[in-house]
């Protein structure tokens, strides 16, 4: 048997696409697989930016979809909820579903866990210990401002969900969004505001994002005043000198690639 393939979890995402760079920088290709997992609701220009990183990878990028679902909305559709406690089922049906069902036995995955989610990549490896983890970006010291100034520097234009102010490139209208996400999303989407609003009034309460702190009642979409919440509306992009060093790696392996 050969070695283990590497599974790069790429999610149009700034960290992950310099997660794989430095993998790809790392390893041998042959073993590197790349993967996407495409939801349906993501911003058209997610299609702009994987081409583009693509071409940067030097590497191939394998599509996963859904076979049951089209998009979140079909989600939300068929199974009549949005969110609860235990996450969204988007999450799982559209974007973990196609890679489990692509997982091989043995595979190495790749994820784009900033250096500030330490926490996140812990709690993964101790539910998931028998899953090979790698984590190019905590070992490198990088941040996720780090992550957006690199893409900027290697010539990358930004998804669009990041320059119009977003802090992730989720779907347009998340359903784990807080109050100013979904205002913001209100001003730069307002037919995807009125759609999922629209679809409240049809679910009822049970489908409401959040509850008023002191009194406990839900607040609807239709119910938010435009004025709550507090989202940046620009993206931190700033860069520590670790990324330099990243940078160092990354041209070192595109000078041998090309």
């Amino acid at each position: 048997m050969g070695e283990p393939r590497i599974v790069c979890r790429f999610s149009c995402g700034a960290a992950s696409a310099v997660a794989t760079k430095l993998t790809l920088a790392k390893y041998d290709r042959d073993r590197i697989v790349i993967t996407y997992s495409d939801p349906g609701s993501e911003h058209p220009d997610n299609k702009r930016f994987l081409a583009d990183c693509q071409r940067w990878f030097n590497h191939p990028i394998e599509t996963l979809r859904s076979t049951e679902y089209r998009d979140t909305w079909d989600v939300f559709e068929k199974e009549r909820f949005l969110v609860g406690q235990n996450g969204a089922k988007c999450t799982g049906v559209l974007k973990r579903a196609p890679t489990y069902e692509f997982q091989q036995p043995g595979d190495i995955l790749v994820f784009g866990y900033t250096f500030e989610e330490k926490g996140r990549a812990a709690s993964f490896r101790k539910q998931n210990f028998e899953q090979p983890l790698l984590t190019p970006l905590i070992e490198a010291g990088l941040t996720k401002a780090d992550c957006l100034a690199m893409i900027e520097r290697a010539g990358i234009e930004l998804p669009a969900m990041y320059r119009l102010g977003y802090h992730n490139n989720n779907c347009i209208g998340c359903v784990k969004g807080g109050m100013g996400y979904w205002n913001k999303i209100r001003r730069d989407f307002p037919e995807t505001y009125e759609r999922m609003a629209a679809l409240q009034r049809e679910l009822g309460p049970g489908s409401y994002f959040w509850r008023e702190r002191k009194t406990k009642e839900r607040i609807s979409l239709d119910a938010l005043d435009p004025k709550r919440g507090n989202h940046d509306e620009e993206p931190n992009i700033e860069c520590s000198l670790l990324c330099h060093a990243a940078e160092a790696t990354i041209a070192d392996d595109d000078c041998e690639a090309a």
